[in-house]
């Protein structure tokens, strides 16, 4: 008889029963399966990412360039006719495209200065917009070129220090620009619900803008302070540490 030398794996299940070979086998192969499986699962949420990022950059584009364009239209309609008066009016397409478009700030856009027909000739109606876009040129470039991994110094410089007089400007643009509207809704009841009517409901949307420019005494502080706090991170690195009492 001529001696045969199995390999070791080989040997190693020849060695075992039957039924339990055969059990091991399929094992095996379901764990390559199962690895494959999770290949594909990670592969899948990379082309996921890659497409959600290829999105985002996309839309901040869009963004930047819809605000270039604004500016360059409010910058060209002084030039020619030397007065900010009737700017509103013709850049107000544009404007509502772009800010409905990015849901912030649609109450100012489309609840006051679109609706009070009177006010859109107010400094404080042009005082906001200037504000509003250098802010938002600002600030989706920053998110552009941040998604790009390929973020200037002056973008971030900008972005984290612009805020410091353009935050406070705008908010006072946007109070002056409230309070001039109301004696008009006053006058008009306009978005306000009278009694009697069938919904047995009043709202008085004067009273309404009242409480909303009071809004503005917690929330804008919250929001400065932050954006203060996150200047001191970005900027100059510094790591806040907050203390128990």
């Amino acid at each position: 008889a001529i001696p045969v030398t199995l390999p070791p794996p080989l040997l190693r299940r020849a060695s075992l029963p039957p039924g339990l070979g055969q059990t091991m086998a399929s094992s095996e192969e379901d764990g390559a399966g199962s690895g494959s499986l999770e290949e594909k699962e990670k592969g899948r949420k990379r082309r996921l990412g890659a497409l959600a990022t290829a999105w985002l950059i996309g839309y901040n584009i869009a963004m930047t360039a819809g605000w270039l364009v604004l500016a360059i239209a409010m910058v060209r309609f002084y030039m020619q006719k030397g007065t900010y008066k009737g700017l509103y009016k013709t850049i107000q397409k544009t404007l509502k495209f772009f800010q409905t478009f990015a849901v912030s700030r649609i109450f100012m856009v489309w609840f006051i200065t679109h609706s009070i027909k009177q006010i859109q000739n107010e400094e404080s109606v042009i005082l906001f917009l200037v504000v509003w876009t250098v802010t938002e040129i600002t600030r989706y470039s920053f998110y552009t070129f941040n998604l790009l991994n390929h973020l200037p110094y002056f973008i971030k410089w900008a972005r984290y220090n612009f805020f410091i007089i353009l935050y406070p400007v705008g908010v006072a643009g946007e109070l002056l620009t409230i309070h001039a509207a109301l004696p008009y809704v006053k006058k008009t009841g306009i978005f306000s619900l009278r009694l009697p009517n069938k919904y047995n409901v009043s709202f008085d949307y004067y009273y309404f803008l009242i409480i909303v420019m009071a809004s503005y005494i917690p929330l804008f502080p919250q929001l400065y302070f932050h954006m203060l706090w996150q200047r001191r991170k970005v900027l100059h690195g510094e790591v806040i540490v907050e203390k128990d009492d």
